[in-house]
């Protein structure tokens, strides 16, 4: 993701084994891949959307972003089988326009995002996203900047409460980030199985509505890590920019906060602009034209046999929207960080 970074729907792709990315035929037909034109994968990930658009669109090409560096070395046997036709980069999707750009890459017919964070993230104990198996409390997508044990071992207990209930949604947040603050006066949380134990301390037992106690808490911390709420809202500003009329963005979230985050974006953008009137107050504009229209007002769900195969994918939305002929808007997008 994401932010940024890996998608959740994507799988590892370790030896021989292959996984399908979350909404797949769903991505494809809302994209509607074009032979030889360019497109966008922001949340490369395993590959599993750029390789789905290379092979539905002959003389297509690939722009494929990703801040994790595993994820862009894992791609060059993908890159290489592509014969020029996907373009590995390494950073933030947020910056998807100037990359498109820097690439001589235009003009760019559609843009897939698949927000959150990767199976093989998840699966790689050594990148401290999950509680299940113990490791460094790292959360990290791109190995740079400060980790997650950096942020809970020197932040303020009001920030760290505030970033457990504002991301996570964690009603107990203030009584975790006591608990922090208690521990690290002893020693430094280094580790994602003591941070999970502390959360079960805290809530007072280990599963709460089917879920590991320290859920929300482990999510709210990798969002913050990532800033993946600020590179989405700079990412769909973005795509605004570089999309051709008749470009498509399709977007797929994992989270309340990121869906809504899309919803508002493309409802804002796809409203028919208000009549000049003279009733506006002197000096006041009308809203700039729609920017886009919705393919799919309302978002897509997977259906219940992917949700059976891969239950990782239950809470996927994909929202999609055409790019008009309209210019980007100038307003920057709500939520983003200066």
């Amino acid at each position: 993701m994401t932010p940024g970074g890996t998608s959740m729907g994507e799988g590892a792709r370790r030896g021989t084994s292959r996984h399908v990315p979350v909404l797949l035929p769903e991505v494809l037909q809302a994209l509607r891949p074009q032979r030889g034109a360019i497109y966008i994968d922001g949340t490369f990930g395993a590959g599993g959307y750029a390789e789905a658009i290379l092979a539905a669109a002959p003389g297509a090409r690939v722009l494929a972003i990703d801040r994790d560096p595993e994820a862009i070395a894992a791609g060059a046997a993908l890159a290489q089988a592509a014969q020029g036709r996907l373009i590995l980069y390494e950073g933030c999707f947020a910056a998807l326009d100037d990359i498109a750009e820097q690439k001589g890459l235009r003009p760019i017919a559609g843009v897939v995002l698949d927000i959150g964070i990767s199976s093989m993230q998840v699966d790689d104990p050594g990148r401290g996203f999950s509680f299940q198996r113990d490791g460094p409390l790292d959360m990290r997508m791109s190995a740079q900047g400060p980790t997650a044990a950096d942020f809970i071992n020197t932040a303020e207990a009001s920030e760290i409460a505030d970033v457990i209930f504002q991301l996570g949604g964690e009603r107990a947040a203030r009584a975790i980030a006591r608990r922090i603050l208690a521990h690290r006066t002893e020693r430094p949380l280094t580790r994602t199985g003591e941070l999970a134990e502390l959360v079960v301390r805290v809530l007072g037992r280990e599963k709460i509505a089917g879920r590991h106690a320290a859920t929300r808490t482990f999510q709210a911390l990798r969002m913050h890590v990532n800033d993946e709420l600020g590179e989405l809202s700079r990412a769909l500003a973005a795509a605004e920019r570089c999309l051709q009329a008749g470009g498509r963005l399709v977007v797929v979230t994992f989270h309340s906060l990121e869906d809504r985050l899309a919803k508002q974006f493309l409802r804002l953008r796809a409203t028919p602009a208000a009549q000049a009137s003279r009733h506006l107050p002197p000096g006041e504009a009308a809203a700039p034209a729609p920017s886009f229209r919705f393919i799919n007002p309302r978002p897509v769900s997977p259906k219940a046999e992917e949700v059976a195969a891969n239950p990782r994918a239950r809470s996927a939305k994909l929202r999609a929207a055409v790019r008009t002929d309209a210019p980007a808007w100038p307003e920057p997008v709500a939520g983003a960080r200066d």
